[in-house]
């Protein structure tokens, strides 16, 4: 059994791997470490996720999939997540969350009986917060869009703010031919940022 860690954030300004010390703490306490540690800045409401899926595709049956909340993992409109579930299922990988503590003992070995009771238990309770993880999301962004509509109609809203000292920076070291991935590293960017300020300096990445 391999314990494979998946970390993930919405955006590369968020830090997906914040969780990292919390989940090295969880499974040293059981005597495990983990194998391998995915990193990801998707959102959670895309099913198509590169990393997950290469570490879906890393595992073997009875590997852990260890996370710190389900959210981490899931965002997904239900026929997503019924596509995502089916394919854990089919793999028989074991899904261990932090936020989730029926789901630990899958985390140790057990004897069949009980074993197949969590798993039936941990699935069940997996889908209800996968389910409150979605309205969650879609709560934030329905709210979010009532808010900019309030803000359009008193003419308030004038979109996000500029950061044009970042913006200049970032120029002058497209100047200076610093790599893209140096840029992203110094400034703390995303990749799309870089190339929206070289294609607007005609700069060539």
């Amino acid at each position: 059994m391999f314990v494979r860690a998946y970390l993930r954030a919405s955006t590369t300004e968020q830090d997906a791997t914040r969780a990292r010390a919390q989940l090295d703490a969880f499974v040293a306490e059981r005597g495990l470490a983990i194998a391998a540690a995915y990193v990801e800045n998707e959102s959670g409401a895309k099913l198509a996720r590169p990393e997950l899926f290469r570490l879906l595709a890393d595992c073997r049956p009875g590997d852990v999939l260890l996370i710190e909340q389900v959210d981490r993992l899931s965002r997904l409109t239900s026929e997503d997540w019924a596509k995502l579930r089916a394919e854990i299922d089919a793999k028989r990988v074991r899904i261990v969350a932090l936020d989730l503590p029926t789901s630990w003992s899958l985390a140790t070995p057990a004897d069949e009986f009980t074993g197949r009771v969590f798993q039936a238990i941990n699935g069940m309770l997996l889908d209800v917060l996968a389910a409150v993880a979605r309205k969650d999301y879609d709560d934030r962004r329905r709210r979010q869009a009532q808010g900019q509509a309030r803000a359009k109609a008193q003419g308030l809203y004038k979109g996000r703010k500029e950061d044009t000292a970042r913006n200049e920076g970032i120029a002058a070291m497209l100047r200076a031919g610093s790599p893209w991935s140096q840029i992203q590293a110094a400034t703390g960017c995303s990749r799309s940022t870089v190339a929206r300020i070289a294609k607007s300096n005609r700069f060539k990445g």
